[in-house]
Order: structure tokens, then C-alpha cells, then sequence
């Protein structure tokens, strides 16, 4: 009898769930999509409701001839892709290929690759959901009509290479905007003043208090404007007896966190342990899969990671409740089981947080078959899962007022306050930044010593500028994208160049504040917040199926086409890209000009191409030097980040009587195959050519002239590189695989 044929994308996954369902079933990989848009032309027809022309890459015939000879011989076809909307339009996208009506074919869905979930989503299969293959195509067409007509815009208008997005753009205009107000922000000058003081006992604890109020009126921030006013309350306190006057204790309940959505685990794997968002999805993808678990086999870790869910499988909590009683005790475990309400407005109940497959499997007891991001992130995730079911954390809060008097009204009161844990609760597995500060035992009216009376100066700062996890708060708050497509919106940002990393912060370019105020003079709707949010609202119309996909692209692209072709007409490139000087050239008399490139703005002269001159605009950028927080391996002195021709290197800040220089190694996210230990770094090879090797180097030869994505090929296991066409492909020669970048559901 002919066997049963499970499709899914991934040849891991494939394994993980063959295991599970023995001879009677084979499985199969379709390697992701097996059918998109084509990847040189827009593929869009606009004038025929914008059906898409779908095709299959030269690359995928293979796969396709091998499914459809199996599907052609099967007994049954199961479609087991992803549960969400890409999933939905891969499984779609199959029925379409094998000549299978969408509407009776079996589609089977799934939290986690489990064998009581497979066998469970096996008995219980549905019908294609062509409400979520219609937001996806959505989606899909509205990213690709954006990026064929406004990116060849930029091209004519700023400079060659560049791209625009529906959501990217919106990225780029947060990160320019933070910018500009580190850049318009003016300190703020403001004192504090503290005491030391001291008990009266022969061991003299001393503690700290910090002024709070003059008098009945508080004290605040910035009360203190400058040092002749702390001057002037420093002598007001001269001679001052320093009592207890009043002593406040309470006891305070922190709550653990909802287990992880998409969104929540970015950020907190971010703060926690420095992984990108695309290094955090790339992690879990892989635990979600499955991981070899030597004699279990292969074993997926966690559940289905692009989630808006925070609710929690009866089963699983159930279970946890058991381990945390036996585990860690009855006193760390609520009464009642703890559920959590979604927060987001498109996430859909039936679906679940990321969570451990089960409780009861430690991150001990997998350590040995996880690498050590892997292993770090499964942590992460089990801790926060089996916190969400334990019980508050109790701190016991103490505030004590000391009233400082001369004699003289009005008298000053300083504040000090302590905690301690008293009862720790779910932070027994899930750390917080909870510092216990410890106060003498205190009474009221007690008398205490000064020790010492200090004012401080201080000064407001900027806001901080965005890490990734500060990103994607904000633009999940705001409704922008969806937490799926964070990560790789924000690695296209960083690799077209609108935005650099600078210690985990986002930093815009001089080419993204140019093309973002470009963007916002003229065509403000592509990159208004509240415009791109009211668009996904609109997606989840149609993935509801209270919308038609037709009319909400329809609606967005008729205005946006227009203006377009109004824009195309009206903007001349020099008055963009160019910015009159008082200099004069000084190989040629004529003026210099403000040019603005690939890589940021220059000065170039005005008789190009006859004369080619140009430099760096005096007291930019590129003509800066800044410590680098490193030492000159030769002589010791602190070494300098400079800026020359051909990027940043480090030299030595006693140049010329040192002439030692390091090269600044630019981090790729992915990690060496060849040795497992060293990171990928971006070089130059000595004609200038941009190439990317091991940082182990010459321990560990290995090196590419196409940069790695940071993912792993789901065929053999080598680096994903960048192609062209906004393609990945791999880089292991044979293997073949290739796949057009895409944006995650």
C-alpha cells in the first residue's frame, strides 16, 4: 500500500517528524517557498486586480519533480508547513503545484513537534484557510510594489544600491528621528545633595540619605538648579541635629512576567544575553525544528516561535505545576494556575506562547547536544515559562525620613530606603534586576551622626539611542509590522546601510537621514507611523476574512502610484544630493561643493569629471579620531579610531613615534563552520575587495567572497551567503540551494 505523504519546509523538520510516524508515512521537504515571485521583474500585474505571476526558480524544479511523483503515488497528502500565514500560503502554493483542490486537500497544524501533536494534528486535519493565504499575498504584493517603484526612485534621485520599504522605511525614520533629538538635546544642569550618616553605636553603620524636602515643599529633580544653591542649603544645615523622624515599612509583590511571545523573547534575549532578533529567530527556528538528542533522536525543543500568544497549553501547565511542587516546593506555587491575557490585537487565543515541549526536560539535561547560543536561548525560554507559574516574589521595602534642624524654620528632611527578599518566588528560575539595599535597624526618634554632606553636580541626558530590544518595543507598540517580519526588517536596515551598530545601538547614516527626510517631504504616507499600523490593521481584516485583499492594495497604491509619477517629474537630483560652498578648490580655482554618496556626505569639486578632486568636510565624521577603549599592543598608549579612505582602523594615539595599526574587525552574526569556534568577520583583500573569513585566521583558513546571513543552510548545514536579486543562496559548492529573501510571517 502506498504510504501516507507529510510536506513540510525544512529537511529538519522532516526528520524530527518522520520519527514520530514510522514506515506508514513518508515526509518530505519543499526547502521553504516552492513558488514566489519572480525575483527580476515585479511580477505584479496592476492592471488585472494585481494577480501575481508566480514561478518556480530554477532551483526548486528538482524538488518539484520529486513531489510530485510522490503526492502522484501517495495514499494521502498532508500539508504540515508552518501555522501561520506564510505557512498557510507555502501549503497553497503546493496544493497549487500538484493540482490538489486547496478547498479539500489535508492541511495539518501544529505548537510543537511532538509526537502527540503530530499524531493529534494528523487525526484532526482541516481545509486550507485561504483568508490567511490572502493576507499573506497581500503582504507579499504591497512589500513588492513599494520596493520595484520606490526603490528605482532613490536610484535616479539620491545614489545607485539604495532601497525603500513599507515597513523598513518606517524603521529607518524611527532610528533618524531618535537621532535628531540625541543631536537637538541641550543639558540640563541640576544638583542633588546627600548625607552619610551614622548610627550611634560603637560599630557606627553608616547609610545614605538623600535631601527630599525643605520644609512641607518637596524637593524634586531638578529643584536645584545650580552649585550656588546646594552652596546655600550646605550652610543652612551647619551645626544641624539629624533625627529619625518617621519610619515607613511595606511589604511589595512583583508578579512574573507572561511566558515569551515573538516580540518579548527578542527583547529579553537582546538585554539578557546580546543576540540580535535575527540571531534570536535563527536559534529558535532551530529548537522549534528539532535537535538531535542522541538516543531520543532528533527532538524539537520548544513550540512554534512567531507568536502573538501568551496562553499556555493546559497540559503543559499542568505539568509545570508538578515540577515546581516536587522541584523547588509547595511554597512556590499559587494556588490556582496563573493565565495570562494577550495583549496584541491580532493575536489569535487557539495559538501559544513559546514555551519548553515539556517542563520536566532542564536545561542541564540538553546542554550536552546544544551548542552555546542554543543552549543559553532554551534557557531563557524554560526559565520564563515555569516562572509564569510560580508564585510573586515578596520584597520588604523600608523608607526612613531623618529631619535635619538648626533652630532656624524652615528644617530639611532627607529620605533613605532599603529592600530585602522575603519571599522569592518565581525569581528562584527567572532573574531580575533586583538590587537588595540593606538599612541599620532603625527607630523613630533615634538620634544619628553626619558623617558627610555631599551636593553633586549631574546633567539631564538624551534619550538613549534604540538597541533592537528598545526597537522592537516600540514598534510593536505602535501597531508597526508585525513581530515576525522585526527581525529581518532590521537586518535589511543594517545591510543596505542605513544604519550602523554601534555597541548594540542603532545609529543612522548620513545616507538614511538623507533619504528618510526625502521620504518624509514627499512621500509621507510610506513613512507614517500611524498610516503603516492602520495597513497591518487592514492584513488582519483580510486574514479574518473581513476584508478583500484586492481593494485594501488597491486603495494603498492608486495615491501612492500617482504621486510617484508627479515626484519623478518635480525633484531634481542635484538639489538633493548637492550643497553650494565658500571653499575653492585648491587644484583648480572653482568652487567646491557639499556631495552626498553611498557612504555619506564629501566635498568634491564643482569641475568634475575634469577635476576630481574631493576631501572630508572639515570637523565631520570622517575626518574625527575617538578613543577606542583599546591599548597599543607595542607600547601601551590608548588606541585611536581612525576614519581614512578605505573605512575605520586603529592606530595608536603616539603616531609617529608608534605606527602601530589595527584593523576594526566588522562582525557578519555568523559563526565559523569549518572550526565551530571563530566568528565570521568582513576583510579587504589588498586590491581593496571586500571579503569574509573566520577571525581565528591562520588557525582557521576558511573564507567567502559573498556575505553570510547568519543562517545555516536547511540542505547541508553550510552559511547562508547574500546573492544577487535579493536572493540567498548557499555557499557550499554543489549544494544548489537557493531562496529569495523573505520577510517572516
Amino acid at each position: 500500500m502506498a504510504a501516507n505523504l507529510v510536506i513540510v519546509e525544512s529537511p529538519t523538520k522532516a526528520k524530527t517528524i518522520s520519527k514520530f510516524l514510522g514506515k506508514g508515512y513518508k515526509v518530505l521537504s519543499s526547502f521553504g517557498h516552492i513558488r514566489d515571485l519572480p525575483k527580476k521583474k515585479m511580477g505584479v500585474d496592476v492592471d488585472k486586480n494585481f494577480a501575481p505571476d508566480y514561478a518556480v526558480p530554477v532551483d526548486k524544479k528538482k524538488t518539484v519533480t520529486e513531489l510530485k511523483k510522490a503526492a502522484a503515488s501517495a495514499k494521502t497528502v498532508y500539508f504540515a508547513t508552518d501555522e501561520d500565514r506564510e505557512g498557510e500560503a507555502i501549503s497553497w502554493h503546493l496544493a497549487e503545484i500538484l493540482k490538489l483542490d486547496p478547498t479539500e486537500v489535508k492541511r495539518i497544524t501544529f505548537h510543537e513537534i511532538t509526537e502527540e501533536a503530530i499524531k493529534e494534528a494528523i487525526a484532526k486535519p482541516r481545509h486550507i484557510d485561504m483568508h490567511l493565504v490572502d493576507a499573506q499575498q497581500a503582504r507579499r504584493i504591497l512589500d513588492r510594489l513599494v520596493g520595484y517603484e520606490l526603490s528605482p526612485f532613490l536610484w535616479h534621485k539620491v545614489a545607485r544600491g539604495l532601497s525603500a520599504g513599507r515597513v523598513q522605511s518606517v524603521v529607518v525614520r524611527l532610528i533618524v528621528e531618535r537621532e535628531r533629538e540625541i543631536l537637538a538635546f541641550v543639558p540640563q544642569e541640576y544638583w542633588s545633595i546627600e548625607a552619610n550618616l551614622a548610627k550611634k553605636t560603637p560599630d557606627r553603620p553608616v547609610f545614605t540619605a538623600r535631601l527630599a524636602k525643605k520644609g512641607d515643599e518637596a524637593i524634586d529633580k531638578m529643584a536645584i538648579k545650580n552649585e550656588t544653591e546646594a552652596k546655600a542649603i550646605e550652610k543652612d544645615l551647619e551645626g544641624a541635629k539629624w533625627t529619625v523622624s518617621s519610619i515607613e515599612r511595606k511589604d511589595v509583590r512583583r508578579s512574573p512576567f507572561a511566558p515569551f511571545t515573538t516580540s518579548t523573547l527578542q527583547q529579553d534575549a537582546n538585554n539578557k544575553l546580546g543576540f540580535s532578533a535575527k540571531q534570536t529567530m535563527m536559534l529558535a527556528q532551530q529548537l522549534y525544528e528539532g535537535v538531535d538528542l542522541g538516543e531520543k533522536g532528533p527532538t524539537g525543543l520548544i513550540t512554534y516561535m512567531r507568536t502573538d500568544s501568551t496562553n499556555l497549553a493546559e497540559k503543559f501547565v499542568a505539568e509545570t505545576r508538578d515540577m515546581i511542587g516536587s522541584a523547588f516546593g509547595k511554597k512556590f506555587l499559587p494556588e490556582e494556575a496563573r493565565k495570562y491575557k494577550t495583549k496584541s490585537k491580532g493575536a489569535q487565543e487557539a495559538h501559544e506562547a513559546i514555551r519548553p515541549t515539556s517542563a520536566l526536560r532542564r536545561p542541564d539535561d540538553v546542554a550536552s547536544h546544544l551548542d552555546d547560543r542554543q543552549l543559553k536561548l532554551y534557557s531563557l525560554i524554560w526559565r520564563r515559562a515555569v516562572a509564569s507559574q510560580m508564585t510573586d516574589a515578596v520584597l520588604s521595602t523600608m523608607a526612613v525620613n531623618i529631619l535635619a534642624e538648626t533652630g532656624k524654620a524652615p528644617a530639611y528632611t532627607f529620605r533613605a530606603t532599603g529592600s530585602t527578599i522575603k519571599e522569592k518566588g518565581f525569581m528562584e528560575v527567572y532573574e531580575t534586576e533586583t538590587k537588595e539595599t540593606l538599612l541599620p535597624p532603625l527607630t523613630e526618634n533615634e538620634s544619628v551622626d553626619l558623617d558627610a554632606l555631599t551636593p553633586k553636580q549631574h546633567f539631564t541626558e538624551p534619550p538613549p539611542r534604540y538597541t533592537e530590544a528598545s526597537l522592537v518595543k516600540t514598534l510593536e507598540e505602535n501597531g508597526i509590522g508585525r513581530p515576525s517580519t522585526y527581525a529581518p526588517t532590521i537586518s535589511t536596515v543594517v545591510d543596505r546601510g542605513y544604519v550602523e551598530k554601534d555597541e548594540r545601538k542603532l545609529k543612522p547614516t548620513e545616507m538614511a537621514l538623507l533619504v528618510n527626510d526625502l521620504l518624509v517631504a514627499h512621500f509621507p504616507d510610506i513613512v507614517d507611523y500611524q498610516f503603516t499600523a492602520h495597513m497591518e490593521e487592514s492584513l488582519d481584516a483580510v486574514a479574518e476574512g473581513e476584508k478583500d485583499w484586492v481593494p485594501v492594495i488597491r486603495a494603498f497604491y492608486e495615491p501612492f502610484k500617482k504621486n510617484l509619477k508627479v515626484k519623478e517629474k518635480e525633484i531634481d537630483k542635484k538639489d538633493i544630493t548637492e550643497t553650494a560652498t565658500k571653499e575653492v578648490c585648491e587644484k583648480c580655482g572653482k568652487p567646491m561643493i557639499i556631495k552626498i554618496g553611498r557612504f555619506g556626505r564629501f566635498m568634491a569639486c564643482s569641475g568634475y569629471p575634469e577635476c576630481r578632486n574631493t576631501k572630508p568636510i572639515p570637523g565631520s565624521e570622517e575626518s574625527k579620531t575617538d578613543v577606542s577603549g583599546e591599548v597599543c599592543p607595542t607600547c601601551g598608549a590608548p588606541m585611536m579610531v581612525k576614519r581614512g579612505r578605505f573605512g575605520e582602523f586603529m592606530s595608536c594615539s603616539r603616531y609617529p613615534d608608534c605606527k602601530t595599526i589595527k584593523p576594526i574587525l566588522k562582525k557578519t552574526g555568523a559563526k565559523c563552520t569549518e572550526c565551530k569556534q571563530g566568528d565570521i568577520i568582513e576583510k579587504k583583500s589588498r586590491k581593496g575587495k571586500i571579503f569574509y573569513a573566520c577571525s581565528r585566521y591562520p588557525d582557521c583558513k576558511f573564507a567567502l567572497w559573498a556575505k553570510p546571513t547568519g543562517d545555516n543552510c536547511p540542505a547541508c548545514g553550510s552559511l547562508l551567503v547574500y546573492a544577487k536579486g535579493e536572493m540567498v543562496r548557499c555557499s557550499k559548492e554543489g549544494c544548489g540551494f537557493e531562496k529569495e529573501a523573505q520577510k517572516k510571517e
